[in-house]
């Protein structure tokens, strides 16, 4: 399948010291790739130069085969933390991209409503983030992400500030809106089983300066089901092979 979006060879360097080197990836219309390593690896820089925030020094950044590197905007890219503003209702804090294009409040609004069944905030449009829970404020801020419209999603570990029980069902939850929506999404993580749960296909970035040093397909070992992370099947782990893939990520990490 041909990839919706794509680097190649992108180096960045900082204070003259390269962070990361010759990174090449492909995410295909659909897809779900993670890049999993450890901290320091430079992930962060990866996805700021991915999202046209940095420019690298070297390499090129493709969306449907044009060149958009340096360019902002064109992909939608959602920070570890959600950052929503504190004196702005819910409704408001997730129509930001569209009031930034220029719509008028009022239709941001009820464009954006029409979402708030989807990811499960009917009734807390009025709310300030002060009176959502964690997990309803990751939503939040993702909705506020999908409401850029753009075809590719670039997320920045958004469930590592959950507890354990919340982080599960975010999980899911976003498993199932990325098939509905038919996003195509590039997520960052250190958790070694939320990238097999939702990875079609890992990258291990490791080393300094942080290199691809492994590509893992899981999607190949995976029942192809809506409804896996509940399943069974994914309780059993046996079509998946759980451990073995378990070991071989964590093996090539360290």
């Amino acid at each position: 399948m041909k990839p919706v979006f794509r680097c190649e060879n992108i180096v960045k360097y900082y204070e003259a010291e390269p962070v990361i080197k010759d990174i090449n990836l492909e995410l295909c219309e659909g897809g779900f790739i993670s890049l999993l390593g450890p901290s320091g690896a430079g992930k962060t820089t990866l996805f700021n130069v991915l999202a046209g925030v940095d420019k690298p020094d070297s390499g090129k950044v493709f969306l449907n085969d044009e060149d958009i590197t340096g360019i902002s905007g064109r992909v939608s890219y959602m920070l570890q933390k959600d950052l929503l503003l504190e004196y702005r209702t819910t409704l408001d804090n997730v129509i930001l991209p569209l009031l930034i294009r220029g719509e008028k409040k009022r239709n941001a609004r009820e464009k954006a409503a029409g979402f708030f069944p989807m990811f499960g905030l009917s009734g807390y449009e009025k709310k300030y983030p002060c009176e959502l829970s964690g997990g309803m404020r990751q939503r939040a801020a993702l909705l506020r992400t999908c409401m850029q419209h753009n075809q590719v999603l670039l997320l920045d570990e958004p469930f590592s500030a959950l507890d354990a029980i919340t982080r599960n069902a975010m999980q899911s939850w976003y498993a199932g809106i990325a098939a509905e929506m038919k996003f195509s999404t590039l997520f960052i993580t250190h958790d070694v089983e939320e990238a097999l749960v939702l990875s079609d296909i890992i990258y291990i970035l490791n080393g300094k300066p942080g290199k691809i040093t492994k590509i893992i397909n899981v999607k190949e070992n995976r029942p192809q089901k809506k409804d896996y992370l509940s399943s069974e099947e994914f309780d059993r782990d046996d079509s998946l092979h759980y451990a073995q893939m378990k070991r071989l990520v964590l093996q090539t990490i360290s």
